[in-house]
């Protein structure tokens, strides 16, 4: 299974419009984070977690032609406002499959009426598959996929277990419960937005104490501001397992 971060950055990417912040004016490639997301391929299979508004850059940057469907974790706009740059991939393959809360595929259904709609559909438009998932595990073609419930605030969201690979994003509190779930993984992605306390995300301490607890045989951090600090800054303060993710970077399990 190949693992590729597409974006790493939080709502705003980085660097953010107009900043004069350091890390918004860093040159290392590193410190430049689109919206977060990850491809993720295994035999001839890829799918997307999340859809944010620079998915066709993503798509371009790492050559992707072809995506079997995508995974969203909620519905906020920097995980979902790039829907409508499925088409090329719908006018090639056809129906894109999409899987999500029922509440997400609601509010995307009325975001994106002119995709869901099916009276005097737009010829232009993408259509999509919507295929509604709940706590309990689900297949992609050939594998097993178990949600991991969250909270952001008081947003449920989900994060997603493949094999030895789990990928959450957005948390802030997570059930003892759910943590059971991610007990072996090898790789776990966890969000770390920043040093100090946020209302909806682990900042790094939090997201530290989380892997903790899960005990992977290795971590990355990403939805990560500019307010955590330069890329190599902070890395060189982590763990020896964790380490921070970064735009592109592909990772093998």
């Amino acid at each position: 299974m190949k693992i590729t971060f597409l974006g790493t950055g939080t709502s705003q990417g980085v660097p953010i419009i107009g900043s004069n912040h350091p890390v918004c004016l860093s040159q290392d490639s590193k410190d430049k984070r689109l919206r977060v997301s990850v491809l993720i391929e295994w035999d001839n299979f890829s799918y997307v977690i999340d859809c944010g508004p620079d998915f066709r850059q993503q798509m371009l940057t790492n050559v992707v032609d072809k995506i079997d469907g995508i995974l969203f974790t909620h519905e906020h706009a920097d995980h979902t406002a790039g829907l409508d740059d499925i088409r090329p991939f719908f006018f090639r393959q056809g129906d894109i499959d999409i899987y999500a809360h029922k509440r997400v595929l609601k509010s995307l259904a009325i975001r994106f009426d002119y995709i869901f709609t099916t009276v005097n559909k737009y010829p232009g438009a993408p259509s999509v598959t919507a295929h509604e998932i709940t706590n309990t595990g689900f297949k992609l073609k050939n594998l097993d996929v178990m949600p991991i419930n969250g909270m952001h605030n008081k947003l449920q969201v989900f994060g997603f277990r493949f094999k030895d690979f789990a990928y959450l994003t957005d948390m802030k509190t997570v059930a003892d419960s759910e943590i059971e779930k991610l007990k072996g993984v090898k790789v776990l992605v966890v969000n770390a937005l920043r040093i100090e306390p946020h209302i909806s995300h682990f900042n790094l301490e939090e997201a530290l104490e989380f892997i903790n607890k899960v005990q992977p045989e290795k971590a990355y951090l990403t939805h990560i501001s500019h307010l955590l600090g330069f890329h190599e800054a902070v890395e060189k303060d982590l763990p020896e397992h964790v380490f921070l993710a970064y735009d592109n970077l592909q990772i093998t399990i």
